[in-house]
């Protein structure tokens, strides 16, 4: 029997209580040395596994040990309803984990984060009816909650989208002032549902009412950013659904739940704040300029594009000293990283010093090339970071840049009206040579044309990247 050792608040404090609570606080300390080790690629499998085994424990714990305020446990029926929700939801994310191919891991994230944002969601809008009259802390929960999530949920849905490139920008001209009619919609509805003295039960219309303004917002939010921002808008889409989290633990109670969503919250409005940084812009400019959105560029002279054999190629290469890789999008989508890492080690058998250079919003995701070469054993060590690399560029004897684009693009320095002015780059432009592996002339995420292209030292390799680097190691060997 659960002994009671105690009274808090009016209510009996037992033994099933104590150990509850204990396994949160164990949980939010799995939780927090689980981020510790994401903070290096070396280690962030394992903190994956120490992050989810507290989330694991707190599961548990919380079915076997949480009462409610009459001190009733969780129904047995209801115990192997959620078990089986739980094996049916992880058997379906183990299938989709597996066949996911890394070029659709942004889209991947986003739905993951629109699933987040629906589970807080409809907490609220299930919970809502249950909370007290005149509690203004637990309606002011709910009401978040439901905003976040709804915001959340669809945002993110439309940001797979976008990434997926079955959604592109509408209503452009009118975009502004449809966003700000609905912010403010949504914002004096939660104000009235939180300010009014009619009863949760009465005010089920209002909340369903917020639902549906909140799910047309987070359409509308995400529906004109620009493609070259959609990394930036999926670490704050991620945030959200923390917050939305933490707002659901409230609601509960959860102490789990709270910390869980806070961590998350925080740990993503951090890299969304990094990310801008990065850019060089601030995260009000991201969401409404629109960034990427194929704005105009300077009139001038584009020059004329050189291309290089692969033989000429292979002999560059390999009377180099210094080489720098410079991952982009067109990597991941030719699925090149195995054959550019086989590259990078005949070359380096050769006494050459290769190095990839990382530009923090490179691919369609924060992280995104530094997960793609892990999965093809590149060592960390030579992953380098944009501000390392840019010192040393003017030493490289050749620069390799694959199917990156605006991450290397000139018109960042010296063309101001160009949507990316002002945007730190990798400085490929000042390396001795450089080499761009394309399929053709086309321009990158954020719709404009590359001058690095017309650069004198540039020669172009047309072709698939993967199968210019099988046919670049082959002839690399058969010097």
């Amino acid at each position: 029997m659960d002994k009671v050792l105690g009274t808090l608040n009016g209510m009996d404090f037992t033994i099933g209580d104590t150990l509850l609570e204990l396994s949160y606080l164990i949980a939010a300390l799995l939780f927090v040395f689980g981020l510790k080790l994401l903070s290096h690629p070396e280690t962030a499998r394992r903190g994956n596994l120490w992050a989810a085994g507290g989330m694991g424990l707190a599961m548990i714990t919380t079915l076997l040990l949480h009462k409610n305020a009459a001190g009733q446990g969780i129904a047995l029926t209801n115990v192997w309803i959620i078990m089986a929700a739980i094996g049916v939801g992880a058997a379906i994310g183990w299938i989709i984990a597996r066949k996911i191919k890394m070029t659709a891991m942004p889209q991947l994230v986003s739905f993951y984060n629109a699933t987040g944002g629906a589970a807080s969601a409809l907490v609220a809008l299930l919970e809502y009816p249950n909370a007290l009259a005149g509690d203004v802390g637990s309606i002011l929960v709910t009401v978040l909650g439901l905003i976040i999530g709804a915001v959340a949920f669809s945002g993110s849905m439309i940001a797979y989208g976008k990434l997926d490139g079955k959604i592109g920008d509408v209503m452009k001209p009118f975009r502004t002032y449809i966003n700000l009619v609905l912010l403010i919609s949504t914002l004096g509805l939660g104000v009235f549902i939180i300010a009014s003295p009619n009863p949760p039960t009465e005010m089920v219309w209002a909340i369903y009412a917020l639902l549906a303004i909140s799910l047309i917002y987070g359409v509308m939010f995400v529906l004109p950013i620009g493609g070259a921002d959609m990394p930036v808008v999926i670490s704050l889409l991620n945030s959200f659904t923390g917050i939305a989290a933490a707002m659901a633990g409230f609601i509960y109670n959860n102490q789990a739940m709270i910390l869980g969503g806070i961590l998350v919250g925080a740990a993503g409005m951090i890299l969304t704040l990094l990310m801008c940084k990065a850019m060089n812009r601030s995260l009000i400019n991201v969401i409404i300029g629109a960034f990427g959105g194929g704005g105009a560029a300077i009139d001038r002279e584009q020059g004329n594009i050189k291309e290089i054999q692969l033989s000429d190629a292979a002999v560059l290469l390999s009377y180099s000293q210094k080489i720098v890789v410079i991952p982009g999008y067109g990597l991941a989508a030719a699925q090149a990283q195995h054959m550019v890492h086989e590259l990078d080690t005949i070359l380096e058998g050769k006494g050459i010093d290769v190095r990839y250079a990382i530009h923090p919003v490179a691919g369609r995701m924060p992280g995104h090339m530094n997960v793609l070469l892990a999965e093809a054993d590149v060592p960390y060590e030579q992953l380098v970071e944009m501000d390392e690399i840019n010192p040393d560029v003017q030493n490289v004897d050749v620069a390799i840049v694959i199917g990156a684009n605006d991450v290397v693009n000139p018109a960042a320095y010296d063309d101001p009206s160009s949507p990316i002015f002002g945007m730190p780059i990798i400085d490929a432009h000042l390396a001795k040579n450089i080499i761009i592996m394309k399929r053709g002339m086309g321009k990158g995420y954020a719709g404009i044309e590359n001058f690095l292209f017309f650069n004198n030292k540039t020669r172009m390799l047309f072709g698939d990247a993967k199968s210019s680097i099988q046919k670049l190691v082959s002839e690399i060997k058969s010097m």
